[in-house]
């Protein structure tokens, strides 16, 4: 995720902390500072931190259960408004995405437990409730986040843990897709409920709403396109008009042919047209800055790009561009000679061709993250 700074990992999973945290932490402060001054701004600080804590172990939750079924997550984002657990790839069995899912809030569920049992059981409700409220005990207040965690997360819709319950359980009778279609739209609906209670009360449930509904668009969108690719050949969707690099290309080449194409992938390719790489948009322009126009383009191109042969399914080329965070693969043939490329443009352009061929599709553009569990 863009404009996130890592701040450390942990059992191989990177956590990386959204630049926009620190507008947040700022705003606690303030609020805080108005009510009590500095001491109460900076406890303000340190709740807030010790709830984003609680959010990292919700996710750690998440990662556990994904382990166990072999699904790997290469980091956490925190954002101002909760966590985002980015998987290597989504559970593809009803009960493998079950047990991810609840994981998360089981963990909070231990949380408040152990801070009731800290506080000898006494805390009420109405301490719990008071989350705002920096008058009241620390450790009640965080019990009350936990709680609130738990509660949120379980609301039946997506993108939330319990959206993905409910997915599980309807995919056990219904597809992967209409199970998703029905999650999904009830966390549309549940976005529009959230934006209009926050032009009354509280202007952070708008943008809650937003986030709401385009993730569960996307969500959508994904089982859709996962339905479809089961059943298309990469041959029949691939890309093979394009322009190539040669090994022996120089950046200043590679720039020229960026401007005259609409390309942002260039495959490179030997004398005999086998594949040995691919030159990104992003790769031309770093290494014009650092090295210079005459440098190869061989040694800046990314040579961890999956090849897939071109009688595949399409759902092989997604799952091999998901667990490289590949922005292409090559399709070639038997004898390794490059006769297409698949990218994430193509897959979009392929589905709305079939919608306007079908007019049963209606989920406009390829999502280009992997799965994701989202919690707020």
């Amino acid at each position: 995720m863009g404009w996130s700074l890592r701040i450390g990992t942990i059992g191989g999973t990177a956590i990386r902390l959204h630049v926009t945290f620190a507008l947040l932490l700022v705003w606690i402060w303030l609020m805080h500072y108005r009510i009590g001054g500095a001491p109460a701004a900076w406890e303000g600080i340190v709740f807030i931190i010790a709830v984003f804590v609680c959010v990292v172990l919700h996710e750690f939750g998440h990662i556990a259960a994904a382990r166990y079924f072999g699904i790997r997550t290469p980091d956490i984002t925190l954002l101002p408004i909760g966590g985002v657990a980015r998987l290597e790839r989504m559970p593809e069995e009803p009960r493998e995405e079950f047990v991810i899912a609840i994981a998360g809030p089981l963990v909070n569920v231990v949380i408040a437990g152990l801070i009731f049992l800290a506080l000898g059981g006494t805390v009420g409700m109405e301490q719990m409730a008071g989350v705002e409220d920096p008058g009241r005990s620390f450790l009640a207040r965080l019990a009350g986040v936990n709680v609130f965690l738990v509660l949120f997360n379980m609301i039946p819709a997506f993108p939330m843990d319990g959206g993905r319950v409910l997915r599980a359980a309807l995919a056990s009778r219904l597809t992967w897709a209409r199970a998703t279609e029905i999650a999904a739209a009830i966390g549309q609906g549940l976005a529009f409920v959230f934006g209009f209670i926050g032009l009354f009360y509280n202007p952070l449930l708008i943008f809650i709403a937003i986030f709401v509904y385009l993730a569960a668009t996307a969500e959508a969108q994904n089982a859709h396109i996962r339905a479809v690719s089961g059943s298309v050949l990469i041959a029949d969707v691939m890309i093979t008009e394009f322009a190539r690099l040669d090994r022996s290309a120089s950046i200043d080449e590679a720039i020229e042919m960026l401007l005259a194409t609409t390309q942002r992938e260039f495959p490179v390719v030997d004398a005999t047209g086998r594949f040995e790489g691919l030159l990104t948009r992003d790769d031309m322009i770093r290494t014009l800055k650092e090295r210079g126009a005459e440098t190869p383009v061989v040694t800046a191109m990314r040579n961890d790009i999956p090849r897939i042969h071109y009688r595949k399914r399409l759902e092989e080329s997604l799952k091999l561009m998901q667990q490289t965070s590949s922005p292409a693969v090559a399709v070639v043939d038997g004898s390794d000679h490059l006769v297409g490329l698949m990218t994430h443009e193509t897959i979009g352009e392929m589905m709305m061709v079939r919608a306007a061929a079908s007019g049963s599709f209606r989920f406009g553009h390829l999502r280009r993250d992997k799965g994701e569990y989202t919690h707020f």
